[in-house]
Order: C-alpha cells, then structure tokens, then sequence
C-alpha cells in the first residue's frame, strides 16, 4: 500500500454541509488515516459553543444606474478579503445586513438553498447536538464573526466541510468558531498557517471518532426497546443522555494526551529533536488478508479487524509504544527506544499466534531519524521498516542494522551470539540474514529479532 502525505484542499470560497472530506497520511505503506467531517448545522457537527453573532457594520449597495466601483460586482457588494473570480456575489441587499438571520435577501432568496427541506426529526436532532438552530448563510456567518469569506472558507475546508452555496445551514456555534479562530490570528498567538492546520487537524481527527462512536452506538439507535418505537424516539433520548457524559471523556482525553505530548517535547534536546526525532518505527502486517478479504463474510472481515486493531493498539499502549495509527491489516507504531519497541514486536507475534482466528503477522523494525507531521510520521527510516515488514517470514521480526546497534549498545542484546560466553543477561537474541536490495532504499542487511529464553 501506498502512503501519501495529507493533501491540502484548494482555497476557494466554500462553507460546510453535510457531505465529509477524507485526507490521508503516513509512512511508506499505509492509506491515510485521515477522514472527514460532516458540516456545521449536520448531525455531527461538535459543538464549538454559543455566543452572540458580532453585529456587523453595514454597506451601502451601489447607486442605481452608476457603474460598480472597485470592490463590488452587477449584483451587489462582493465579500471582503477575496478574489473577484472566486467569491460568488452576495445577493441585492445582503450587505445591508448581512449578520441578521431574519433577512430572506442576506440569502439571496431560495437561491443555493436545498430543494427539498431537512427531515424535522433530524434538525430536532442537530439542535440537541449543536445547541442552536440554522441561522446563518455562509456569508452572513463569515461576516458575523468579522472575518473575511476567503479565510472562514479556509477554515471550513480544513476541518472537512464541504460547500453549501448560500443556504441557511449555519449556527452560533459556527460563528463564535470561526470568531475564535481568527482571534488566535489576530492575537499572534497562531499564524494564519498554523491555524489551518489546527482546523485540520482538529476536523479530521473528531470525523473519525464521530464516525466510530455512531458505529459504536448504531445497534441502540436502530433497534428499539419496545416495539412500535421509530428511529427518532430512540435516538433522541439516548443523544440527550449521551452528548454531555462523552462531551466531558472527550475533553479528559484530550487532555491527558496533550500533556503526554508536551512532555515529549520539552524532554526533547534541541529543537531540530523536536522535529526530526530518533526513534524505532514498527510495523506489523497480517499476512494473507488480501485473500481473507474474499473469502470471509463482510461483517466476518469487520469482526477480525476490529479485534487486530483493539488487541495490538493495547499491547502497544501498555508496553509504553505509541499506536501512529491502523490501516486494516497493518499498524504503525513508534517507541522511544529499542528495547520498548523490540517488546512491542514480539508480543504482537506471540499474542495473535495464540488466537486462533488470526492470520499469521510479520513485524518490521527499525530506528532512526523520521519527521513528526499532523500526528504522524515519514522518512526513510519509515520506508525501511515499512520494506522489513514486506519480506519478513510469516511470525517473524525483522530489523535494521541501526536497530540492532541500538539494542546490543544497550544492553539488551549480544554483540555476536557464538563470541559470548555467558547470555544469561540478555533480554534478546539477533540473527543475522543475507543482503539484499530492497527498492528506493539500497542493499539491507535485516537483522532476524527473537527472544531470549529464561536460564
């Protein structure tokens, strides 16, 4: 599999509806990681908070039978801060007062709109979840939060949503989002770059959990405890108990996760460490899941998956690793030194060869420099271990020379297994394999990792 680093989608005058984006990320194997997000005012947009909409100031339309002057278009007032050829103009009449919800012309009428009209039990549901109604068109949300339609298009794309011309599908949640974004700009505290990639980073990352939390709860929404139930009388009060219990776990999450990355920051030696760090890399892949892909029932193939993705983001967890992300049939992980990730790679084998619905796994370490981006990680140190793991017998862990360098200098393992007299100390044993060249990366000599039985 190939991996490409996350694309950045064009900038361009936009703002979000219920349709997700998808981005992908990684080493030299997986697919990307990323996923998108549903729009602001859909069913899971999160909650950015309330507050009131900024009254904006308002703007004269142009005089009847003058030309348009600089900044304005035929039909009207053209949103600040964007192209001529990429904003589409407000509606006669929107700039008047552009942040009042109440105006059918801040609209431009029913242009844009949807033809046909949100189900009721869903917007009930999206109220409860956001907190608010649909209020806003787009441009009356940029201009509300006092930014331009160019940057809360920017914003917008970047945390996944997708385009909704000028219908009325936006919230004081989105506002008051938006108004906090471009604060952090505004304040220098983020450039306007880095704010970006926060949106980014942010929207990918909750689509996914959205995603797997509505995958997780699907069986109590859609079957219901007494029958004649519907759909929405499951959902609603189930949403109504839920929001505010995961609001709060998501919020501990996060932050016990940031404070374990901060920590690695500031236990970093320079700067350049900071960025481009020496680690050990691992992956591990199962083997033969193309051909389990056709012959396993599909809710047979999802049951496998789930129960390789829990057992090994645990075990690399609790061995003090750090899961980077699961592509299906493979993970990737890092460890901050050899020994931690020597562990991690041969309790995987040894875990999934003592359940018998797995296939067999093959582990690739290796260690080295690699740049952390988004949360995830690229180099030629994860290539490597990305092309150990494609030639690794089946139930094996293979690593690099530099891997092995890390584990015999501390340690860990032997110089040379025949040259020593007494083993008895070693934690692991290292056998070397023939050369070979392996594509991109040269000639490698993979090193065959086991453990050292107990004297």
């Amino acid at each position: 599999m190939t991996v490409n680093e996350p694309g950045t989608p064009a900038d361009s005058p936009s703002a979000p509806s219920a349709s997700s984006a998808a981005g992908g990320s990684g080493g030299d194997r997986g697919d990307g990681g990323g996923s998108g997000g549903s729009a602001p005012g859909s069913e899971r947009g999160a909650d950015a908070g309330s507050g009131p909409a900024a009254e904006p100031p308002s703007e004269p339309s142009p005089d009847a039978g003058q030309a348009p002057q600089e900044g304005e278009g035929p039909d009207g007032p053209r949103v600040a801060g964007a192209a001529p050829d990429e904003v589409p103009y407000a509606a006669p009449g929107a700039a008047d007062d552009p942040g009042s919800p109440d105006d059918p012309a801040a609209s431009g009428g029913d242009e844009g709109a949807p033809e046909d009209d949100p189900d009721p039990s869903a917007l009930r549901i999206e109220e409860l979840i956001l907190g608010s109604d649909r209020q806003y068109t787009p441009f009356q949300a940029a201009r509300a939060a006092g930014v331009s339609m160019e940057l809360a298009s920017r914003f917008w794309r970047a945390m996944g949503f997708a385009d909704v011309g000028q219908a009325r599908a936006l919230t004081e949640a989105d506002v008051l989002a938006l108004r906090r974004l471009s604060g952090l700009v505004e304040a220098g505290l983020l450039s306007e770059t880095m704010a970006v990639q926060v949106a980014r980073s942010t929207g990918q990352t909750t689509a996914r959990l959205a995603d797997w939390q509505i995958d997780s709860f699907l069986m109590g929404l859609t079957e219901p405890p007494e029958p004649g139930m519907t759909r929405n009388e499951v959902t609603f009060p189930l949403v109504q108990l839920l929001l505010p219990e995961l609001e709060e776990f998501l919020v501990y999450v996060w932050r016990r996760q940031l404070a374990a990355a901060t920590g690695r920051v500031v236990q970093a030696q320079d700067d350049e460490e900071m960025v481009n760090r020496r680690q050990a890399i691992g992956f591990a892949d199962l083997v033969g899941f193309t051909r389990l892909t056709r012959r396993l029932e599909e809710e047979e193939l999802g049951e496998l998956v789930e129960a390789f993705e829990t057992t090994a983001a645990d075990l690399v967890a609790a061995h003090g690793g750090r899961l980077i992300k699961a592509l299906g049939d493979e993970i990737l992980y890092v460890a901050e030194d050899a020994g931690t990730a020597a562990e991690i790679g041969l309790r995987l084998i040894e875990t999934m060869a003592n359940d018998a619905t797995m296939p067999e796994l093959r582990v690739g370490i290796a260690f080295g420099t690699m740049t952390t981006r988004m949360g995830d990680v690229f180099g030629n140190t994860v290539n490597l271990a990305s092309r150990l793991t494609s030639i690794a017998p089946k139930d094996t862990v293979l690593v690099d020379g530099a891997f092995r360098a890390e584990l015999t200098g501390s340690g860990m393992a032997p110089e040379s297994e025949k040259e020593s007299e007494d083993l008895s100390g070693y934690r692991f044993a290292l056998q070397p394999l023939y050369q070979r060249p392996v594509r991109g990366l040269g000639v490698v000599e993979p090193w065959l990792l086991r453990r050292r039985p107990a004297s």
